[in-house]
């Protein structure tokens, strides 16, 4: 028995010193040291041993034992070591490349726009207001003295949504997509909190065509002023003061006449080309100036449906496309470019 205990043993040792994985490693302590392993085995046939020479044949296969699981840790931790060196090896980082390059998003042109429009107004004193986008007819168009025949409620212009049905089964149209932010206004005229400066941007929504000026969701900046003894001089002041702003200090204003159901006068707008200063070019087509909103008096009968006495009380409002003005100030000539989300044209922005 002790020459095949140190057979056993001198085998088990050069095996191990041999071993040059984990897994082998472990398959190879299994072999000596498990429940079926030669060792075990080994101390099976002790039975077989003279009871006087048990205890020193059992002192011998303690010690081979122990130094089969020294060597085994031993190589163990040296296999250990081997793979975290050639893994650090592998993943080293040299310190001279340069670093991995993190593209960093930026605000969309819309974005820039409103946001300096925005500023133009809040530093003239107006707040910012916003509504609902889905709306009641009501405050879309009847509030804003558009009344039921009236061609913007055609279905052909407007996104209607059924919202109950009349006793002949057609349905009743009374909540659409807003076609105006104007909405916004009637609400905050109907609170009852005088006097008002406010603007109101948002999306809204057309039956139109997709094409290099119009889009079936675009969006507004509409403005209301409400206070005792406003006039037109005001009016024309403050759009002056907004396009001086905006577009330059040398930057004129044209007002033409013009009709909205809800102002009365109404007029549009135009500044002098800031590409030519009003010289005529390409870009206003010789005309010397571009048109960039409506405005007008506040109706006396929009007044009176939200509860402000007219005698008492006169105002002014404008709109204005939010697309439009980043078109022109940014001087793109197709709306779609906005939105078709290519980087190689936002990243200039």
């Amino acid at each position: 028995m002790k020459s095949r205990l140190e057979q056993i043993r001198e085998r088990a040792l050069s095996q191990i010193k041999d071993c040059d994985t984990a897994e082998k490693l472990n398959e190879l302590r299994v072999c000596i040291l498990g429940k079926k392993g030669e060792l075990t085995d080994l101390l099976k046939s002790m039975r077989d041993v003279a009871p006087e020479d048990r205890p020193k044949v059992g002192q011998m296969v303690n010690e081979a034992r122990a130094e089969i699981e020294r060597v085994l840790e031993e190589n163990k931790a040296r296999i250990e070591k081997a793979v975290r060196e050639a893994r650090l090896k592998a993943e080293v980082i040299d310190v001279t490349l340069p670093s991995s390059r993190t593209e960093m998003g930026h605000r969309h042109p819309n974005t820039i726009a409103l946001e300096e429009v925005e500023r133009i107004f809040i530093g003239m004193g107006y707040e910012v207001v916003e509504g609902p986008e889905v709306e009641k007819d009501y405050y879309n168009f009847e509030a804003l003295n558009i009344p039921a025949d009236h061609p913007a409620k055609d279905e052909q212009d407007t996104f209607y949504v059924v919202s109950g049905s009349s006793e002949g089964g057609n349905g009743v149209y009374d909540i659409l997509l807003r076609t105006q932010t104007s909405g916004v206004q009637v609400h905050e005229m109907e609170k009852g909190r005088l006097p008002i400066r406010m603007i109101a941007p948002g999306r809204v929504f057309r039956s139109d065509e997709v094409d290099a000026t119009h889009s079936p969701c675009f969006h507004q900046i509409e403005g209301l002023v409400i206070d005792r003894r406003i006039t037109f001089a005001d009016l024309k002041g403050t759009l002056a003061e907004f396009a001086r702003a905006l577009f330059g200090e040398e930057t004129k204003v044209k007002f033409r006449p013009h009709h909205f159901p809800f102002t009365e006068p109404s007029a549009e707008m135009d500044v002098t080309c800031f590409k030519c200063g009003g010289k005529g070019c390409r870009f206003c087509k010789g005309s010397g100036w571009i048109e960039i909103l409506g405005c007008g008096m506040v109706h006396p009968h929009v007044l009176e449906m939200s509860g402000i006495d007219p005698e008492e009380y006169t105002g002014f409002a404008f709109g204005m496309g939010l697309e439009r003005i980043a078109l022109l100030k940014y001087e793109i000539d197709d709306m779609r470019l906005l939105y078709e989300n290519d980087i190689r044209f936002l990243k200039q922005f």
